[in-house]
This record gives structure tokens, C-alpha cells and sequence, in this order.
């Protein structure tokens, strides 16, 4: 059995044959628009701090990044709910929930550099000669190897 690509297409193709894809760009261009119309009303501090993740059945549910602008946010929630209110897409909103989620951070650890100068190497590899466990000689070996050249 022989593997045969599919052949590429443009995007409008298939955002126009694929029902699932309109409604979910539908969803994601509502929630953005609801975002801005939400942005409006929060501090300019607190913009980068908090995002629209639904608005259903008048609760409206805000993620926010941390404890502390969650805490703030929630001391101005009642300005907030009225101010929302007199908005068309949000006079049904009854309620304002948050929830806080930090940001995501990578799985993967930053990869640590060893940053030694061209004497402290020399100086090591000395040491490394005089040490009689081959083990620790080694170690020590391939720790001078990254003194930097200069």
C-alpha cells in the first residue's frame, strides 16, 4: 500500500466545504469582538491580565492570570457588571465569574550554559590531574572542556 498526499488546498476552500470550521471561526470572531467590547470597561493595566472565555446563560466567565488581578477585578465587579449591561451584546449578562489560570509555561527546562574563563579552565585541569578517583578526574576533565577560548 503506497501513501498518497493530500493535495493541498487554499484556506477559503476549506473553511467554505467544512461546516465545523465556519462555526468554530464564527465562535472565535465573537469571542474576540465580545474581548473588545470587554476591554473597554477594564483598566489598561488589567487588559494583558484577563480574557472572555464564555458567556452563557448571562454568566459571563473571565480567565484571569494571576490571584491579584483577579482579587482586584472582583472588588470592581459590580462597575464592571453595569457598565456590561449597557452594552447590546452583553444586557443579558447577570453575573461575572472569574477564574484564575496562570499562563502556561513550557515543558521543556531552559537549557543552563556554563560560562568559564580560559584560566579558571586551566586551573580545574590542574586539579583533574592531581585527583585520584578516575571518576572525579573525568567529571572534572570535561568541565575544564568548557572554559572559554579566547
Amino acid at each position: 500500500m503506497s501513501y498518497r498526499p493530500i493535495k493541498a488546498q487554499k484556506t477559503t476552500l476549506v473553511l467554505q466545504s467544512s461546516l465545523p470550521l465556519q462555526r468554530l471561526l464564527a465562535r472565535a470572531k465573537a469571542t474576540d469582538h465580545l474581548q473588545q467590547q470587554l476591554n473597554q470597561y477594564l483598566q489598561p493595566a488589567a487588559r494583558e491580565h484577563c480574557r472572555l472565555a464564555s458567556y452563557q446563560d448571562g454568566i459571563l466567565t473571565l480567565i484571569i492570570s494571576n490571584g491579584h488581578w483577579a482579587t482586584r477585578l472582583r472588588y470592581q465587579q459590580r462597575r464592571l457588571l453595569e457598565q456590561l449591561q449597557s452594552l447590546a451584546d452583553f444586557r443579558d449578562v447577570t453575573r461575572i465569574q472569574f477564574k484564575v489560570r496562570p499562563p502556561q509555561q513550557s515543558d521543556t527546562p531552559e537549557s543552563r550554559q556554563i560560562a568559564i574563563s580560559e584560566q579558571s579552565g586551566q586551573t580545574i585541569q590542574d586539579s583533574a590531574q592531581a585527583i585520584q578517583n578516575p571518576a572525579l578526574r573525568e567529571a572534572l576533565e570535561r568541565l575544564a572542556q568548557q572554559a572559554k577560548k579566547t
